[in-house]
């Protein structure tokens, strides 16, 4: 139980700090850039909201087998399969909580006034400028909302990183897996414990989002 709760914490924190820095830029260009085939990024990054975890794992597992030109590569530089791999379960993560990162950064974005990226723009500021000083500062409730959603929804994945990493002790069962096992095998107090577990590490992060929406969303100011 310990190792798959340490594979899973493991797997969560590599995912959130990932798509920090995937989601940022993906909703800063879906919020304010307009271009040629937006709409169907738009669908692809909301996708894993309602496909299926196992349709997503398995064309994951597709893209990632050693046959496929992504998993023949991958072996090639590492030596390594990235199918039933922890690497394989990062990347189906961060494809499979996408949304849960770009969405919140979108609605905290759009809620940025106007005025503001206006004046930033007449004060000479660069695009880096701007961000540190204010679509950042402004955003930070959404982004930090982000963060505890990627977060909470990867130590719930189950069909996704079952699909892609199997079951393998030590490295690809993660608590979600050794749950349904210890179910499957009517171990009913691990069960029991490793649910309450997972239940308080949600109730917890799910407090957080809830609490930080209540705060005003716009919190930067152009003296910053």
């Amino acid at each position: 139980m310990i190792d798959a709760l340490w594979i899973t914490l493991q797997l969560a924190l590599i995912t959130t700090v990932i798509l920090l820095f995937i989601g940022a830029p993906l909703a800063y260009t879906l919020t304010f850039k307009t271009f040629f085939g937006r709409t169907v990024l738009e669908v692809l990054v909301a996708l894993p909201l309602v496909l299926p975890p196992t349709v997503l794992g398995y064309y994951i597992l597709l893209i990632i087998q050693p046959s496929a030109m992504v998993g023949s590569m991958w072996q090639v530089m590492f030596n390594q399969s990235l199918a039933f791999s922890f690497s394989g379960m990062v990347v189906a993560s961060v494809f499979y909580s996408l949304p849960f990162s770009v969405q919140p950064m979108q609605q905290a974005f759009r809620a940025i006034p106007v005025v503001w990226l206006e004046l930033a723009k007449v004060q000479g500021l660069t695009f880096k400028e701007t961000c540190l000083h204010i679509i950042f500062p402004a955003s930070k409730s959404g982004i930090l909302v982000a963060v505890a959603l990627v977060f909470a929804h990867t130590m719930g994945e189950f069909g996704v990183v079952l699909m892609v990493g199997g079951s393998i002790p030590g490295e690809t069962k993660v608590a979600s897996i050794a749950l349904f096992e210890f179910v499957e095998m009517q171990q009913g107090d691990d069960a029991w414990l490793l649910a309450l577990i997972l239940l308080g590490i949600s109730f917890v992060m799910l407090s957080i989002v809830y609490s930080i929406n209540k705060k005003p969303l716009l919190t930067g100011n152009m003296d910053q």
